[in-house]
């Protein structure tokens, strides 16, 4: 492969402690090397004035699978099949890959797979250019784990998780709802009220679930934890809820995904009304390292909910009356789809914009934290830029603020947070962050050994801007982007992990399931 030589570059690699350095960085053989002492370079890109940083990595999203499919089936309309289509919130295979790489970024993972149809969105990976993509493995709703975790059958649950990653080709398990799901099944009604509602008999609980399985994942030594959407998600007092579940998990590392959904007071909490409680959950998660978030901002437009919750599908198609399908399969994993529409005037839409972006200035630690939009729940990834100018400027937030529902200023702090966020920042939430919470070791900074995935931006005044249009995107070493324009497309890989296990779990497996 052709040596690259990038030199003269504004260098920021947060994971190595570089913030704005001028550097070059030499790649052979689609990594980063140290500068050889008598290697000629094939090409140079001078990056003088430039901004150098790692590729993008989203560490949530949805972009493959029985759920995407399903809503390209439902909603065909909202399917963006060209650039110029932007009320389009759904993409095809190929718009995803070149869309991620046209903002720089170069690794996504899909959040929610269940098993029995893992072999699906291998193959539309396989179709998805210009970026490596990895997925989690719906487990929290399997009945197989749930029948052991009755039991109280923990190494048979390790071994099977171990078992069930490797097997799907997945890198990490995924709860969703934990229990919930059980429960809306058996009873027609979802989990309310917190992890420790019983589901089917005393021994089976939300807490019993994310406990067990998040013992599993820390003692296999995954290199992502188990990746927790919490119950409740989207309901008034569910700050409880989240706050019960991160206590729950008492030192075990774990991810708490789309946090934004799950920050909310009112309801039965001594408070008057719906508002943010994103305090006293960044407090906590401020105060213990065991524990990281993605935020799943939400922004406004167009968008569809798009969830390995079946139950959460059931109650927004009984809250907004839109058409809406659960994808169900094998009667362990419901996918609930659904249009939906984010409006600035909306009083709700309003806190879960301003709860989202409370998330991203509370959080002293920016290592815990990365950015999402859940895509598409919450927003399009194409959103990504515009969030990253909000973050970086008070002044664009007061504009939206002047913008929204009146009634919801007072019931968040962000109107009174003035924080702005710097270029370092950035790259730690949106590479080196999200690296270290996957536990890429060879992705998200610019160091010897590193995979050669460099974004180049023109430095501008308009973040956003600058953020949505990079000069030059290079993935394994191959430039792919140049004059910010699609040039070719490299070879990617999907990213999975195959955790030891006991060999005889396998005929436990195969006699439970015969």
């Amino acid at each position: 492969m052709a040596t690259l030589h990038i030199k003269n570059g504004t260098v920021i690699d947060p994971a190595n402690g570089v913030d704005q350095q001028i550097q070059d960085l030499w790649i052979n053989d689609g990594r980063i090397v140290d500068p050889p002492g008598d290697l000629n370079a094939d090409r140079v890109i001078d990056a003088g004035g430039k901004v150098v940083m790692p590729g993008g990595i989203d560490v949530h999203c949805h972009i493959a699978g029985a759920k995407v499919n399903a809503a390209r089936k439902l909603m065909p309309e909202r399917i963006r099949s060209s650039a110029d289509d932007p009320q389009a919130i759904l993409m095809t295979t190929e718009q995803t890959g070149l869309r991620y790489a046209g903002l720089g970024y170069t690794t996504a993972f899909d959040a929610a797979v269940p098993a029995a149809l893992a072999r699906q969105a291998h193959m539309e990976f396989e179709d998805t250019p210009c970026i490596d993509k990895g997925m989690f493995v719906l487990a929290g709703n399997n009945n197989l784990l749930l029948e052991w975790i009755r039991q109280g059958a923990d190494e048979q649950v390790k071994n099977a998780l171990a078992w069930l990653i490797g097997k799907t080709g997945a890198y990490a398990p995924k709860l969703v709802n934990p229990g919930g799901i059980e429960k809306w099944k058996r009873d027609n009604v979802n989990v309310v009220g917190g992890i420790d509602t019983v589901i089917d008999n005393d021994r089976l609980t939300p807490r019993a679930i994310i406990q067990t399985i998040a013992k599993a994942s820390n003692e296999l030594g995954l290199p992502h934890p188990v990746h927790i959407h919490c119950n409740d998600l989207g309901r008034a007092g569910n700050w409880r809820t989240t706050l019960d579940t991160m206590q729950s998990l008492d030192g075990l590392k774990a991810h708490l995904t789309h946090i934004q959904f799950h920050s909310y007071g009112g309801g039965d909490d001594d408070d008057a009304s719906f508002g943010s409680q994103v305090a006293p959950l960044a407090d906590y998660l401020n105060a213990h390292d065991n524990l990281t978030v993605d935020v799943g901002q939400i922004m406004f437009g167009k968008t569809v909910s798009l969830t390995g919750d079946g139950a959460l599908g059931e109650y927004l198609y009984r809250l907004n009356g839109n058409k809406w399908v659960c994808h169900d399969l094998e009667l362990e994993a419901g996918c609930g789809i659904s249009p939906l529409v984010y409006r600035q005037r909306d009083a709700v839409a309003a806190l879960q914009w301003m709860v989202g972006l409370e998330w991203f200035l509370r959080i002293e630690n920016p290592w815990k934290i990365c950015l999402s939009t859940d895509h598409p729940n919450g927003g399009s990834f194409l959103a990504y830029p515009q969030i990253i100018a909000l973050l970086m400027s008070a002044d664009k937030r007061k504009e939206v603020l002047a913008k929204l529902n009146s009634r919801m200023l007072k019931q968040s702090q962000l109107p009174e947070m003035d924080r702005q966020y710097s270029l370092f920042e950035i790259a730690v939430i949106t590479r080196a962050a999200p690296a270290r919470m996957l536990g890429l070791k060879s992705k998200g900074h610019l160091g010897a050994g590193a995979d050669a995935d460099i974004t180049i931006y023109e430095p501008q005044d308009d973040i956003e801007q600058m953020f949505q249009l990079p000069e030059y995107v290079i993935k394994s070493g191959q430039v792919m982007v140049e004059g910010f324009a699609a040039r070719l497309r490299p070879d990617t890989r999907v990213i999975s992990t195959r955790p030891e296990y006991d060999q005889k779990i396998e005929e436990s497996i195969a006699k439970a399931m015969s």
